[in-house]
């Protein structure tokens, strides 16, 4: 699903040149209260950072010895930093709808105002993303330079799909789409049949991706297919999830119809995108996969509030799935799926898809395991980094918040209650 232009008014956030983000060899961090990511949270906890991990995690009394002589902060609520394991960052100016044809231009203009949405996600708390496709992946360097700032970026790059499908442009040449895909640096990837797949899977990987993503089913944001429509074939699909295997690559499937959504599991899928349409049957087989549900509320919930955002078939379309959406999530959640959090949506607001995780049945403490321990595992083994947790030994990405989200989750949906930022133990954001 592309994402569209947000109208709402989205807050101000502070931020901290590229190249003087703060960064102390050993430091501390006090809490009130402290959210492991996984595992009850400490009162009075701490934390200390050395270089760009934890060295350190307990209670207050507790500090060793030998870190004595550290600097402390002290804040109201410490937490991993959070994930988003759905994002499209496709550079779309203001004005532009979800059509996919405002995907054709200028990559470095793209790539320019994808720098400004990396920057907002990252001090909106969100010190990773899993890029489903978008140009945040070929931006990345930069960000591990210095150059920019932004969070951990895991990416696709593409989006593979078939003739007609989810990833293809159905108003254009299809010369054309395939012409961008291929020659221009593009994001839709249309592929037909196993030899073209596997193709295109080592094109992805040739641009850096780290994961797959294809469309098993159609979508809302193109424009003659239906979301319950089956795309790409059992042998297609499996070639691709057989040829990313090589590289130790997952594949996360767009599924929204039934169909399609079995096809990708049968294949060997690590993650199912959005689920609309699943069944008990489904998440038996998502359960013996040991598959993982992104189901994306955030684009349906704050995508329907967005009329103009949409070119009208679009809408209608989102309109349709959103009950079997809303529906289909919480089963997966009656029957324990597990599941991690994407939104799909725009950069900013990425803290609002808790809210829609407690609504289909998580506690606060599992929606934000879900957003920050779970999160690394859509990665696979190869790729997964020791992130999402207050942990010795994992990577010192960490946030600050005003006030207590177990008690209201939505503190995490509003970027200004964030107060403060680390990745790989640097401060990018102090209020």
């Amino acid at each position: 699903m592309r994402i569209p232009v947000s109208t709402a008014s989205s807050p101000e956030l502070p931020s901290r040149p590229a190249n003087t983000a703060s960064s102390d060899s050993i430091h501390g961090i006090k809490a009130s209260i402290l959210i492991p990511g996984r595992g009850e949270p400490l009162n009075n906890g701490a934390i200390v950072i050395k270089e760009a991990k934890i060295a350190w995690v307990g209670h207050q009394t507790s500090i060793p010895a030998q870190y004595a002589h550290v600097r402390f902060k002290t804040v109201p609520v410490l937490m991993p930093g959070l994930w988003d394991c759905h994002m499209h960052y496709t550079g779309a100016g203001p004005g532009d709808t979800a059509s996919y044809e405002s995907g054709l231009g200028p990559i470095a203009l793209f790539g320019a105002r994808v720098s400004k949405e990396l920057e907002r996600t990252l001090l909106a708390g969100f010190t990773t993303v899993r890029e489903t496709g978008g140009y945040a992946g070929e931006i990345f360097p930069a960000v591990k330079e210095g150059t920019l700032i932004g969070p951990n970026v895991y990416s696709s790059v593409g989006i593979m799909g078939i003739t007609g499908g989810h990833s293809d442009i159905h108003s254009l040449p299809i010369d054309t789409v395939i012409g961008n895909a291929r020659h221009s640096g593009g994001i839709n990837q249309v592929c037909d049949g196993v030899s073209d797949c596997v193709k295109t899977v080592r094109l992805m990987v040739r641009r850096g991706a780290k994961l797959i993503k294809v469309c098993a089913s159609g979508g809302v944001g193109s424009e003659l297919d239906d979301p319950q429509d089956v795309q790409f074939s059992p042998e297609e699909l499996k070639a691709i999830v057989d040829e990313a295997a090589r590289t130790k690559r997952i594949v996360a499937a767009h599924c929204h119809g039934k169909e399609g959504i079995m096809n990708a599991l049968h294949a060997g899928v690590r993650t199912i995108e959005h689920g609309s349409y699943l069944d008990e049957e489904a998440i038996a087989l998502m359960k013996e996969k040991g598959a993982i549900l992104i189901a994306t509320r955030l684009i349906v919930e704050e995508g329907l509030k967005n009329p103009e955002s949409w070119p009208p078939v679009s809408y209608q379309k989102l309109i349709k799935i959103r009950a079997q959406n809303k529906k289909s999530y919480a089963l997966a959640v009656q029957h324990g799926v597990k599941i991690a959090l994407g939104t799909d949506w725009t950069a900013g607001e990425h803290g609002k898809e808790l809210e829609y995780a407690i609504e289909a049945g998580l506690t606060p403490l599992q929606a934000i395991e879900a957003c920050t321990a779970t999160s690394p595992e859509t990665l696979g083994a190869h790729f997964a980094p020791l992130s999402g947790q207050l942990k010795e030994g994992y990577d010192a990405d960490v946030i600050a918040v005003s006030a207590n989200p177990l008690n209201d989750v939505k503190i995490l949906g509003d970027p200004n209650n964030v107060t403060h930022v680390w990745k790989g133990g640097k401060l990018y954001k102090e209020e």
